[in-house]
């Protein structure tokens, strides 16, 4: 089987509606949440991916059994303490940070010692953000020098912490939150605003959390030792796989394009936010509310007068997984579109800043970049009409996603490898995107 698609012309015009796979991030939560619940949480759309199985397994090899029975995972819990680690045992994580980091908070009672392990991609990432905090609470964990393979071992002496999270991690936050959940007493947390789904999990499932929201910060206080019942829940639709999507129909002629039923969580649409600001008209329809999270129909047309932006700092973390597809608007857009603070993207699956940098350049865009800031100068006439090959972006799901994208809607002949990497998060991307059209070899 070919590594590799190609793509040897544009998309022609579409106009459909699609629904994609079940978000990400709310799966793997619901995962770990479910296999600490006392009884049985039934989990309806939960995204097949690479990621989420990996985190089905791993439930598994802690001693918690789950069944799926047509659309739905059965997974029985037997509360905070009910996880087997009473002998050491090796976690495989895959490619997935959101698991590795967030079942290393649901660890730090266990008898024995636990390594988490993961992929060579997610091997390279820095786990310190949440080791650190994780020793605040008294357990014992050591790293590769801040890389996997990451070995806990937790305690039955846990104290409350009080943290400050200066990054905007929803996932070093969400471990710390997990880690509290297990700890007698009240834990504090200062985080900078990032994804709160994990928050709103909490909250739904009637735990003692408090969220004192302000502009930057959020004030968490969580109270340890509750146990709760299982629970059923449906995942709504990734807005990030949706991402993909969004930008397609904005850079093809003529198209419109309805997404039903994505997660519109306000810490992750700033992807929508921000083309907007660049004279897209993306509509928010049939909103509604599902257990504290705000879904939606996404609406979008294409987009014949794109403008740059001066993007605010301030959407950063709400368009973090997102920012390939909107550098790629700002290179059709007409005028200078600023990026700053983005050191962050380089701290992902691949060094996604320098990639995106190096591919808008062998497209023909201009680029200024100072450290983490980058200046896109936008063209609205750009075409590709040469031979590219995009190979040896270290397997990155979204790089892969991207530059098929780029093209469907720029035009030239494209061979991109990799393409085994969107298994990891969304598997149905090429599936969805022939079904619009796109001749994709």
């Amino acid at each position: 089987m070919k590594k590799y698609v190609e793509i040897n012309e544009k998309i022609k015009r579409f106009n459909n509606s699609i629904f994609v796979s079940g978000d990400k991030s709310i799966s793997i939560r619901c995962v770990l949440l479910a296999s600490q619940g006392i009884g049985t949480s039934k989990i309806y759309n939960l995204l097949e991916s690479e990621d989420v199985i990996n985190s089905l397994k791993s439930i598994k090899k802690l001693g918690i059994d789950y069944v799926k029975l047509k659309n739905c995972y059965i997974i029985k819990g037997f509360g905070f303490d009910g996880y087997k680690t009473d002998r050491k045992l090796n976690i495989y994580s895959g490619n997935s940070g959101t698991f590795a980091r967030l079942v290393l908070g649901l660890l730090v009672n266990s008898k024995n010692q636990i390594t988490i392990k993961g992929d060579k991609s997610l091997s390279k990432r820095d786990f310190s953000r949440v080791t650190d905090p994780l020793k605040q609470f008294g357990v014992n964990i050591s790293s590769n020098r801040n890389y996997l393979p990451v070995k806990i071992s937790g305690t039955d002496f846990l104290r409350p912490i009080k943290y400050f999270e200066k990054i905007g991690s929803a996932q070093c936050k969400s471990a710390v939150i997990f880690a509290a959940l297990k700890t007698p007493g009240l834990t504090k947390i200062k985080a900078k605003k990032s994804r709160n789904h994990t928050e709103l999990l909490l909250k739904e499932l009637g735990l003692p959390i408090k969220i004192l929201r302000k502009k930057v910060y959020d004030y968490i206080e969580v109270n340890g030792q509750y146990n709760f019942k299982g629970f059923n829940y449906i995942v709504p639709g990734d807005i990030s796989s949706s991402s993909f999507f969004i930008v397609l129909t904005l850079l093809s002629l003529n198209s419109r394009l309805i997404i039903k039923n994505v997660n519109i969580n306000e810490s992750r649409i700033g992807i929508i936010t921000i083309l907007n600001r660049m004279n897209a008209n993306i509509l928010l329809k049939n909103k509604k509310n599902y257990k504290g999270e705000i879904t939606s129909d996404i609406y979008v047309k294409s987009a014949n007068n794109l403008k740059g932006i001066k993007c605010p700092k301030s959407l950063n973390s709400s368009a973090i997984d997102e920012f390939l597809v909107i550098f790629l608007v700002a290179a059709k857009a007409k005028g200078i579109s600023t990026f700053k603070d983005l050191g962050e993207l380089n701290k992902k699956e691949s060094p996604r800043l320098d990639i995106a940098v190096n591919f808008l350049k062998r497209i023909g865009v201009k680029i200024i970049r100072s450290k983490n800031d980058i200046k896109i100068i936008g063209n609205p006439k750009l075409e590709i009409n040469n031979n590219m090959i995009m190979k040896n972006f270290k397997k990155d799901h979204r790089v892969f996603m991207m530059s098929c994208v780029a093209a469907l809607t720029l035009g030239g002949k494209w061979k991109i490898f990799d393409k085994n990497s969107i298994n990891s998060s969304f598997p149905e991307f090429l599936t969805i995107i022939k079904k619009l059209g796109a001749k994709i070899n």
